[in-house]
């Protein structure tokens, strides 16, 4: 089957097809590269290891010389969960009333379609590059943190980045995402002693000592927002204890939580934070705290020249002035801010991760042009 790179629809199908449920490519990559380089980029496809974690193939594909504007996206996805659930095929790319089916139709692989449909329309605009990740919806060590240090070591630079993310949350023009906040796990660890109930003086039951962790935790705010981010917040997300019978005092309790958080804090500080408030809940040394990996701290890409260059396509194409925000969950721009303003502006999100994901085709259509006035803009020497 010929696919047309100037019509996103059809280079949606085509990458829908493609089961690359992370970590498998599912020959995303390979269809990209097959598109593009008639296109006239040249294409790189790296791959990083990590120990304990899957190898991960990526792309860089460059168009013209100099600084360039950059797309950024990935091409895994979530599982499809109980295929019989849905309406058609997860990995067709059915078109059925003006919708396309499929895994990633909205997240992302639509978007990226209508990436390789703006380039291919505007043969002229550039210099531009794509950089394409296969590990955003797994761990996130083998992709775009790694994907863009390559680019730079090897000497690239960019004049601002869109990343493809769905950012609408009903209509395509709603939003543009200019930030992202940050993102803390941790495990809290109260032990005692375990006994039996009916001799609790040989024993020390931790679970009574939850309430005062959770309190710890969770009754004073973190914060009260900031002129561009909603209030931090942690969230207890999980309390377990138990030795397996009805008459076992436990010996160990645990909670776990996670923090989503403003730009009023790091990592670091939050750890402080969260670690006084636990000893002045529970005593020095009277529990343990274990954080998870940590991958990005809140960011914002201050409201400017490019943001306003996104707005006025989003506005030109949709009649839709999009709020410019900070909400939602972590994302990769969150390892490309460093080098370059980024911006998130994509389809509409309402049924990514869900049975029947899918795009409105007219979407698909209004967001090829957007991007090419973006691109025509943003390449503007």
């Amino acid at each position: 089957m010929t696919i047309d790179p100037k019509k996103p629809a059809d280079v949606a199908r085509a990458l829908i097809a493609c089961e690359s449920v992370t970590p498998d490519d599912g020959g995303a990559l390979a269809l990209l590269e097959s598109l593009l380089t008639p296109l006239g980029f040249a294409i790189e496809r790296p791959v990083f290891t990590a120990e304990d974690t899957p190898d991960i193939e990526n792309l860089y594909a460059r168009r013209g010389e100099g600084e360039v504007f950059l797309f950024a996206g990935h091409t895994d996805v979530v599982p499809p969960g109980d295929v019989s659930k849905w309406r058609h095929d997860p990995f067709v790319g059915a078109a059925e009333a003006g919708e396309l089916y499929g895994r990633g139709a909205v997240d992302m692989k639509g978007a990226i379609a209508c990436m390789v449909a703006a380039v291919a329309r505007r043969p002229d605009a550039g210099p531009v590059a794509f950089l394409i990740t296969g590990d955003e919806e797994g761990p996130a060590i083998n992709g775009t943190s790694k994907l863009i240090d390559w680019a730079v070591a090897g000497g690239e630079r960019f004049s601002a980045c869109l990343l493809g993310e769905p950012s609408n949350p009903t209509a395509l023009g709603d939003e543009i995402k200019v930030g992202r906040r940050g993102s803390l796990s941790g495990t809290v660890t109260i032990s005692g002693v375990q006994g039996h109930v009916a001799y609790p003086h040989r024993a020390d039951n931790p679970v009574r000592k939850l309430p005062k962790a959770l309190s710890a935790l969770m009754d004073e705010a973190l914060d009260d927002g900031t002129n561009h981010f909603q209030p931090s917040n942690l969230e207890v997300v999980s309390v377990e204890s138990g030795a397996g019978a009805f008459n076992v005092i436990p010996g160990e309790a645990k909670l776990r939580f996670n923090i989503r958080y403003n730009d009023r804090h790091d990592a670091n500080s939050l750890r402080r934070l969260i670690a006084g408030r636990l000893d002045g809940a529970l005593g020095a040394g009277g529990y343990g705290l274990d954080w998870e990996p940590h991958t990005g701290d809140a960011f914002l890409t201050p409201p400017g020249a490019f943001s306003a260059t996104v707005a006025d396509a989003v506005e030109a194409e949709t009649g839709r002035r999009p709020a410019l925000t900070t909400t939602g969950g972590t994302s990769d721009a969150r390892f490309i801010k460093s080098f370059c303003p980024v911006v998130e502006f994509g389809l509409v999100g309402q049924t990514m991760h869900q049975v029947d994901e899918r795009v409105s085709l007219a979407d698909l259509e209004t967001l090829t042009r957007i991007y090419e006035r973006v691109l025509e803009k943003a390449t503007a020497r």
